[in-house]
């Protein structure tokens, strides 16, 4: 059973029963955009995998993870840049509103942990949501209690689900996530709008939804982990409150999935164009330490997995890793073999 069809039966028709309309799939329409989104991010994401960029270079992963926390907070009204939100990891004195400060730094503690979180756990939701939220509301890491509603002005833009429809509601979700075939990208959209539809949490529902889209994606695809998604949401703000609000008035998550998956899109593009002229010989032997782990290789086997490099880089590449220490060189000449020292 799921979403708008258990709330209208719960809300608009009590009277039918929740085995009539139970297993159902969350209301979705896969358009020629969202086909067309699909095989344009999946082409991006074999681009990625050619150019071996699952994990970006440090300085990128850094500068991207800042701009997510920033933009993410943004949108929900914190004040802070990310200059000071660099020196917050820096551990360095920012003046700010003390609420903008926590809300960062608990942050900052979640991605940190982001790989200790389970996409498909109620309780990784629950853990996540109170490393969130400690300090700014009153019941961090439990789903609220009582009915809540979006409110603009005079208006009720969101009457969410009863409290008490929450939890068989996000298992459901979870169940979705699971178990239903369309693909993970298509999934990770519905999970982040019927999340927000659900509305779980007294406060933290926007940054949670964008979050656990993330962890979904990166399951699967570990690039996701490091793109600022969050900072394209936040340039296009008002698009995206109108994709929800387009949702619910349609009574399916379609305008939705269209609109982030545009996002995710733009992210990658955006993303690759970077990687291309970025990646340093540190880089390319962090990347290939995860490749080739503990076996040994040669120089002719480090060139095929860097097509777009010189035997001369490549050389050169290997050299500063010996004289760093993390390669072990033996062999001479074109018997030379190398392994990651301690791999």
């Amino acid at each position: 059973m799921y979403g708008r069809q258990r709330i209208k039966g719960f809300i608009i028709s009590l009277i039918v029963s929740y085995d009539t309309i139970k297993d159902m799939k969350p209301p979705y329409e896969i358009t020629p955009t969202i086909l067309q989104y699909i095989v344009s991010i999946s082409k991006h994401i074999g681009e990625v995998s050619a150019l071996h960029l699952h994990k970006p270079p440090a300085q990128l992963r850094k500068s991207n993870r800042i701009k997510t926390i920033q933009s993410s907070l943004e949108i929900e009204g914190n004040t802070l840049s990310e200059e000071q939100i660099t020196a917050l990891l820096e551990n360095k004195r920012v003046v700010a509103p003390q609420k903008d400060i926590l809300e960062v730094q608990n942050a900052i503690t979640v991605y940190d942990r982001l790989n200790e979180l389970n996409p498909l756990s109620y309780k990784s939701l629950l853990t996540a949501h109170q490393m969130l939220m400690t300090g700014l509301v009153p019941a961090a890491g439990n789903i609220r209690s009582k009915s809540v509603g979006i409110i603009t002005g005079s208006e009720v833009r969101h009457l969410a689900p009863p409290a008490e429809m929450v939890k068989p509601l996000l298992n459901d979700l979870f169940d979705y996530i699971k178990n239903d075939p369309d693909p993970l990208l298509l999934k990770s959209c519905v999970f982040h709008y019927e999340f927000e539809f659900i509305h779980p949490f007294t406060d933290g529902n926007g940054r949670m939804g964008r979050l656990w889209q993330t962890l979904i994606l990166k399951q699967e695809y570990p690039v996701f982990e490091f793109l600022p998604v969050e900072s394209i949401i936040r340039d296009r703000q008002k698009d995206y409150y109108r994709a929800l609000s387009e949702s619910d008035k349609q009574g399916k998550s379609t305008a939705f999935i269209e609109f982030m998956l545009a996002v995710l899109n733009d992210a990658l593009e955006k993303s690759l164009s970077y990687y291309n002229i970025t990646l340093t010989g540190k880089d390319r032997i962090e990347q290939f330490k995860a490749i080739i782990k503990n076996e040994l290789f040669s120089r002719q086997v480090y060139l095929r997995n860097f097509k777009e490099i010189s035997t001369a880089t490549a050389s050169r590449d290997l050299k500063e890793a010996v004289d760093r220490g993390i390669l072990v060189k033996s062999g001479d000449k074109r018997m030379t073999l190398y392994k990651f020292d301690g791999a």
